[in-house]
């Protein structure tokens, strides 16, 4: 336990003081996730790929439905043993080889972290210039493809949240307790605003979907359905695998199950039902939709911009620090715990999410799901596959603690790392690469067959499933003895 080179006070298992955490604190925690500018705008995306407001709202409710199953999969052994994800991960990948998942995972969530500081930017950016009655900034700054003013509020943004990496977890849980039940009120608020402008709930809710017969898309659904469910599963799939993150903290395995189950699949689904309804009345009352809740705010009148905005801005600062900083911070510590603590990996995530230039990301809605979400589920889903298979097939939840952090433990392998685990992580990644290389760089990888194409649809899948049957066909009769410490 005393080695640094695999240990610190950050990573150390929790105590039982430490483990606080309570079913409501979970439920609220998902819902202070959920309710997010990103979720919001989900079911944009797949209206505007033809889906009908019936289809899309329940195609984001599958999803969460689908992802919630490794989460509480995984999250059961922060809890029981009270380890980080990047420490269960050295079960499977080996001590040393532990790192390669955690640093997939960390850099993944530098560019969401980098995406939600973007819109409490775009927030800031909003607000001041409704407050001066005009627009603000100037021309786009070479290179960067944004103005100054909208440079200087990013940066702005980004400091805010430094306060929370300074204080650490309970900090991030206070926050998410005490702001979940505002963000309900704000959700049931809208509706009842927008109702009342509109007169009602607009025209997209009785809108058909471009599949059906005679439609722009006809028969074409389920080629636009499985990508978007993939996508949708992907927009999640970094917190399926750093859930023990949390779950560490859990007073028991029902406050884990019955708060992740409550909170995730219906907000998740409630919220693309609001997103559609409010920006169906956007119809009627500015004659377009608007899908942005930032842009919708600004066309408020009076006190209520002003409102709207700071609300907003305090779920993103919530969202942000929760799903976007606490698992990196972790995994960067994970890489090298005698130099780099849980607050250093906070400043290192925080620095990588401005490097990253996010709003390059958003550009275009292909971009931002074909590319970005898709891509890394590509990544993710392989190493959930690993860790699942290892912790319920090949080791039946059982670990020994005190060998995750001895480089000379029954968790070494061959010099730290298991090559079992990274054989099975490559082959699962595989057959996306020719898939993603074309979506994200189609004029000079447009070749690629539709085959290839196809499986890229289904990247999370393919990948989990790929991973799940190579770990165990290739741990099978060789898994390391656990030790079981005496009672």
């Amino acid at each position: 336990m005393n080695n640094n080179d695999l240990w610190n006070e950050d990573l150390a298992p929790t105590s039982a003081a430490q483990r606080t955490w309570r079913w409501y604190h979970f439920a609220a925690l998902w819902v202070g996730m959920v309710m997010c500018i990103p979720a919001y705008t989900l079911s944009a995306s797949l209206i505007e790929g033809g889906m009908s407001a019936y289809q899309a709202v329940l195609t984001v409710f599958l999803a969460n439905a689908i992802v919630l199953l490794p989460m509480l999969a995984i999250g059961h052994a922060g809890t029981k043993y009270g380890i980080p994800y990047a420490v269960l991960a050295r079960a499977s990948f080996g001590t040393a080889g532990a790192k390669l998942p955690a640093l997939m995972r960390a850099i993944v969530a530098c560019g969401w972290y980098g995406i939600q500081t973007w819109f409490g930017g775009q927030m800031i950016y909003t607000l001041l210039g409704a407050l001066m009655g005009a627009p603000i900034g100037g021309d786009k700054l070479p290179g960067l493809g944004i103005n100054l003013a909208q440079l200087l509020c990013f940066l702005a943004f980004w400091a805010i949240q430094f306060w929370y990496i300074v204080h650490g977890m309970d900090a991030i849980r206070k926050l998410e307790t005490y702001t979940a039940p505002l963000k309900i009120l704000i959700c049931f608020v809208l509706l009842w605003w927008v109702h009342d402008k509109a007169g009602g709930f607009g025209p997209l809710l009785h809108k058909p979907s471009q599949f059906v017969e005679g439609g722009a898309k006809a028969g074409q659904f389920w080629s636009t359905f499985w990508p978007s469910l993939t996508a949708m599963v992907g927009f999640w799939a970094t917190l399926a695998l750093n859930i023990p993150d949390f779950t560490r903290f859990a007073k028991s395995q029902k406050d884990q199950l019955v708060g992740q189950s409550v909170g995730l699949p219906v907000p998740m689904g409630l919220l693309a039902a609001l997103a559609v309804i409010v920006t169906s009345a956007t119809v009627v009352l500015y004659g377009e939709a608007i899908w942005d809740p930032v842009d919708l705010s600004s066309r408020m009148t009076g006190v209520a911009v002003l409102v709207a905005l700071v609300i907003l801005l305090i779920d993103t600062v919530s969202v942000n620090l929760a799903a976007n900083l606490v698992g990196p911070a972790y995994d960067f510590s994970a890489l090298a715990p005698k130099r780099i603590s849980y607050r250093t990996g906070g400043y290192i995530t925080a620095a990588i999410a401005l490097a990253m230039m996010p709003w390059k990301l958003l550009e275009t809605t292909e971009g931002y799901i074909f590319t970005w979400l898709i891509g890394y589920s590509a990544l993710l889903g392989p190493i959930a596959g690993v860790l699942i298979v290892d912790y319920y097939l090949v080791r039946r939840t059982e670990l020994d603690v005190a060998q995750l952090y001895r480089e000379d433990g029954v968790y070494s392998y061959g010099a730290g790392w298991n090559m079992a685990a990274i054989a099975a992580f490559v082959l699962g990644v595989l057959p996306n690469i020719p898939g993603f290389l074309n979506a994200a760089f189609p004029q000079s990888f447009p070749g690629v067959g539709a085959t290839f194409k196809t499986i890229y649809t289904y990247a999370w899948f393919v990948g989990i499933a790929i991973s799940a049957l190579v770990y165990g066909a290739m741990m099978r009769g060789k898994a390391v003895p656990v030790l079981v410490p005496q009672s």
